[in-house]
């Protein structure tokens, strides 16, 4: 698996939608963690992919999170879906095309944020693999309604293939050195989030 590049990278955002992005486990600390992911992907110009699975059914995307998304800057783009993972869906493989320029699947590094760990993003980042991108799932970014569910579902993850990395890895790989433009910002962005201490998964 290779280091991240922000110039092959697309961040992927998987359905954080309705009461369950509320009740999923660890809530509060995983939509922070993908909030500061989103800014790293604004900081570091990175196109962001959010999408929703029946929103008319499963509720619309946590109201601070669409704000975050809603907020960038950098390439974006907003589909909804009906199959459980993305891959397959008309809108997202034309979302995808169109946010990494062209780049055949080999060139494409997926990071992966979402829930719920053992549906929608593990079906997800099995059928990236297949297609031959690279993937990268934040940990502290994904979750589900309990904690096992999401334990084994990494675990499934990474013995597929997937890098298991967290949104502060993520943006230390894109800048790549302490003269790059936006490393300050950066590491402000991680000093607030550090405040109340390390997170308990």
């Amino acid at each position: 698996m290779n280091i991240l590049d922000r110039e092959k990278s697309l961040v992927l955002v998987i359905d954080f939608q309705g009461k369950l992005a509320e009740i999923v486990d660890e809530s509060a600390a995983v939509l922070g963690a993908t909030k500061r992911l989103l800014a790293l992907a604004e900081l570091f110009e990175v196109p962001v992919l959010l999408s929703e699975e029946y929103p008319q059914g499963l509720g619309v995307t946590e109201d601070s999170l669409q704000q975050a998304f809603d907020g960038l800057s950098t390439a974006k783009k907003k589909i909804e879906k009906a199959s459980f993972g993305c891959c397959g869906d008309p809108g997202f493989e034309g979302a995808v095309a169109e946010l990494c320029q062209g780049r055949e699947p080999s060139e494409r590094q997926f990071v992966i944020a979402g829930i719920e760990a053992h549906v929608c993003v593990v079906q997800t980042v099995l059928e990236l693999l297949r297609q031959g991108s690279q993937v990268f799932v934040c940990w502290e970014c994904v979750s589900g309604r309990g904690v096992t569910y999401r334990r084994w579902a990494i675990e499934r993850m990474q013995q597929a293939g997937a890098s298991i990395v967290n949104h502060e890895s993520v943006g230390f790989e894109w800048a790549r050195t302490k003269d790059h433009p936006r490393f300050r910002e950066m590491s402000r962005l991680f000093r607030e989030g550090q405040i109340g201490g390390e997170q308990s998964f």
